[in-house]
């Protein structure tokens, strides 16, 4: 009897691959020129400033190259892509305001349900606006500000001048250019002194209309000793034109304060994800990364700490899954800039039917950080013969008095390991899907509660017969 060969069930996309009619009120014409740049920041009147900054990274995007390193690009022309489309509605903090068609589309997402049970407030983009945002009054009452990124320029402008781009410069790559030429939505949050916020925040950002970017930024900033968890879910429907992602994420650490930044970034296939994110952490404060990649065609992605503090730490978690047509270029960064700070890195991936399951990372320690210590694990399972999976670590040491460590592990499942299982009395599937979910645990368990059951779903795997 011939063996079937195991398969592994894509995760069931409908909440997410469900779009809506196109109904924009207002969308740019596809390129990118200093008119649709100019026409973008005129619409929100923005303060002038902001305007010269668009102009000054659309110049440095003109002449800045397409990285020469990771997944090829090609696929991209700009000249296609509308970088900005206005939802048919306002900004409201009344649920019941927001258009039946988009409140139907969070619905499915699950996101009022968990507005409700356990967070302080949410935020909701639609395309290229935020359409829904709230925090709840025991976090006003504390001081603690939440609001969409706009209404932050005009409120809080000289908050946002301060520190708008400046952990990513328009000239840290091509798509932080892109990104300041283009940006629009997102989320600001403000945590004063001392305030732990008990629940977290969440903003989710959906991106609905075919061909078009998304250039979400969020900022955050902690004062001294302040605690926050910060949740950042993404998805979009699928189409068969191509989608761009390049948000821009900005993290400000206070002395001894806390971040934990969980991220599921499940787009869709036709989906180019090339997101930036950056934290900067004082004297004893730490910053988490809790970060899951599911989506996307193509993604590049490297979450970047710098420990600027004595003392200051980072954790990085990490999980990609990578099937076919796919190719997942994701890690992290860190940057040991004074004594005593440390990092930990745990990255994990799985790929399947051809996927490609990339981890890069760079750790720079400078002479300036004695004693500091960094761990860094990465693992990365694959699951047939026509998948791929690499890792490529940098270490860059600059003084003697340090404490590093670096451990990559590749491989199958084993079958060594099913037919042990097996002999316990468990059936081979079960036993495969065991070592599957036994492998990503560690990272699950890491998860705001929703999110650990949204990546479950995706690694819960159905098998037949075995590998092969």
């Amino acid at each position: 009897m011939e063996r079937k060969k195991t398969q592994v069930a894509e995760i069931n996309r409908s909440a997410y691959d469900t779009p809506n009619p196109e109904n924009a009120a207002y969308k740019v014409s596809k390129g990118l020129t200093a008119e649709i740049v100019t026409d973008i920041s005129s619409g929100k009147n923005e303060p002038h400033w902001m305007l010269e900054h668009r102009l000054r990274s659309l110049e440095v995007y003109g002449r800045t190259s397409l990285p020469s390193w990771g997944p090829s690009l090609h696929e991209l022309d700009m000249d296609q892509v509308v970088t900005y489309v206005r939802p048919n509605t306002g900004m409201t903090n009344d649920w019941d305001e927001v258009p039946d068609e988009i409140k139907q589309t969070f619905d499915r997402l699950g996101i009022p349900e968990a507005e409700k049970l356990s967070l302080s407030g949410v935020g909701a983009q639609y395309d290229s606006e935020v359409v829904y945002h709230s925090i709840k009054d025991e976090m006003r009452r504390q001081g603690v500000i939440y609001t969409d990124m706009d209404t932050a320029l005009h409120e809080y402008e000289e908050v946002v001048r301060k520190h708008f781009m400046k952990l990513i410069p328009a000239t840290s790559h091509k798509f932080a250019a892109l990104h300041g030429a283009v940006w629009s939505g997102g989320s600001f949050v403000y945590v004063p002194k001392g305030v732990e916020v008990s629940m977290p925040l969440q903003s989710y950002f959906r991106l609905n209309a075919p061909g078009a970017g998304q250039f979400e930024h969020t900022l955050i900033i902690l004062e001294e000793g302040a605690r926050l968890q910060f949740i950042e879910g993404c998805s979009a429907p699928r189409y068969n034109v191509l989608n761009l992602h390049a948000g821009c994420v900005e993290l400000y650490v206070g002395q001894g304060a806390t971040l934990r930044y969980s991220t599921i970034e499940n787009w869709s296939r036709n989906m180019m994800n090339l997101n930036s994110k950056c934290a900067a952490v004082e004297k004893n404060g730490a910053i988490e990364w809790v970060s899951g990649t599911f989506g996307s065609h193509i993604t590049m992605l490297y979450p970047t700490s710098i420990l600027q503090g004595e003392g200051a730490r980072s954790e990085f978690t990490g999980i990609s899954f990578a099937s076919a047509g796919q190719e997942l270029d994701t890690g992290t960064k860190v940057v040991h800039a004074a004594p005593n700070t440390s990092s930990m890195v745990s990255s994990k991936s799985i790929s399947k039917n051809g996927g490609k399951a990339i981890y890069r990372s760079a750790i720079t320690v400078l002479p300036e950080a004695k004693n500091s210590k960094s761990s860094v694990s990465c693992e990365s399972l694959m699951l047939d013969s026509d998948s791929r999976s690499d890792t490529i670590p940098v270490m860059d040491i600059r003084n003697d008095e340090v404490d590093i460590g670096h451990e990559a592990k590749i491989g199958r499942i084993s079958e060594e390991t099913v037919f042990y299982l097996m002999t316990r009395g468990i059936g081979e599937n079960e036993a495969k899907a065991l070592i599957v979910r036994g492998f990503v645990e560690p990272i699950a368990k890491e998860l705001p509660l929703e999110y650990a059951v949204e990546m479950n779903r995706l690694v819960t795997l159905e098998f037949e017969g075995s590998i092969g």
